[in-house]
């Protein structure tokens, strides 16, 4: 792994080409199975086309059941099984997880159909840009960062309106595979969107992605998509994969209070993610001088079925 420079604006991760996996190491399906795949993932992009033309008009459950339903039959026809353990709250929340490939974004909306953030390059980008915009993402400028503040008034807003939001706080993707914690993204989960959640008094809720290829039992860079990795490769990875799961474990909310410190709640939620020790993150901020309330601002609740599971198989 290389050692990479960070920025607070762009962050960069130090995982490249050497975090994908060497050729056979990935268990594959035949050519047939292949073919059919990419027939398959076509017909849902088309199917797409019409989800986009339709979201407009829907009602606020039947597009959100539309989203995710078209999430969930896409990493199907990617051959990708989905597995999910707990269970989201009932009310809006700001949802952020780690960032390993562009199929977390199916990961998510499979499991809450929520508005996202993305970078603004995402909505050049065929179809899926289209998709995006009619799912109502925000777009991040980051060649300006002095529209940050906007950004994160738009997520609160949107939090207030009662619509949950979704948002990958390490800024850029990493291969997330053993051994590679050395090159996760230089200043960890970027508290700005926290704010957002502060502002609308809404819950944090955590999400843990992880990839793992069910024939070998451990988990795989397979879906990673990161460095000089074109899409189309890392497409081609994941339709040639055998058995490759994705799972989705939603952590205990966080719920902040009023005058909650940012940087605290984003390593309290970073801790979560990554299963770090949660205490000494927050011994951690407290040991800044921030002007804020220190651990009792930010309190967890369990979810009421955090041991239940969906596995949704492709």
């Amino acid at each position: 792994m290389t050692a990479v420079p960070h920025d607070l604006w762009r962050p960069l991760s130090g995982c490249d080409d050497d975090c994908l996996p060497a050729a056979g190491e990935v268990p594959t399906v035949p050519v047939a199975r292949r073919v059919l795949r990419l027939v398959a993932v076509t017909g849902m992009l088309l199917a797409g086309v019409g989800l986009v033309v339709l979201l407009p008009v829907l009602p606020t459950r039947e597009r959100q059941a539309g989203v995710r339903g078209w999430a969930r039959a896409t990493a199907r026809a990617f051959g990708v099984r989905l597995v999910i353990r707990g269970r989201l709250p009932r009310r809006r929340a700001l949802l952020v997880a780690n960032h390993v490939s562009w199929l977390d974004i199916l990961a998510v909306l499979a499991v809450a159909p929520t508005r996202m953030v993305a970078k603004r390059e995402i909505r050049s980008w065929p179809l899926v840009g289209l998709l995006a915009a009619a799912a109502g993402t925000v777009f991040v400028d980051r060649s300006r960062p002095r529209a940050l503040p906007t950004t994160v008034g738009r997520v609160a807003d949107t939090l207030r309106a009662g619509r949950s939001v979704a948002v990958f706080p390490e800024g850029t993707t990493w291969c997330a595979g053993a051994g590679a914690a050395d090159c996760r993204p230089g200043g960890g989960f970027r508290p700005a969107m926290f704010q957002a959640a502060i502002d609308a008094g809404s819950p944090v809720v955590p999400l843990r992605l992880t990839y793992r290829s069910a024939s070998t039992g451990t988990t795989t860079t397979a879906a990673a998509f990161l460095g000089a990795d074109t899409l189309l490769r890392s497409v081609a990875r994941v339709v040639t994969a055998r058995d490759l799961v994705v799972s989705v474990t939603i952590a205990a909310a966080l719920h902040p209070a009023r005058d909650a410190d940012r940087r605290m709640l984003a390593r309290a939620a970073e801790s979560a993610v990554h299963l770090l020790p949660t205490a000494g993150a927050l011994a951690r901020a407290r040991q800044r001088p921030v002007p804020t309330a220190p651990l009792a601002a930010v309190t967890v609740r369990t979810p009421a079925a955090t041991g239940s599971e969906l596995d949704l198989a492709a």
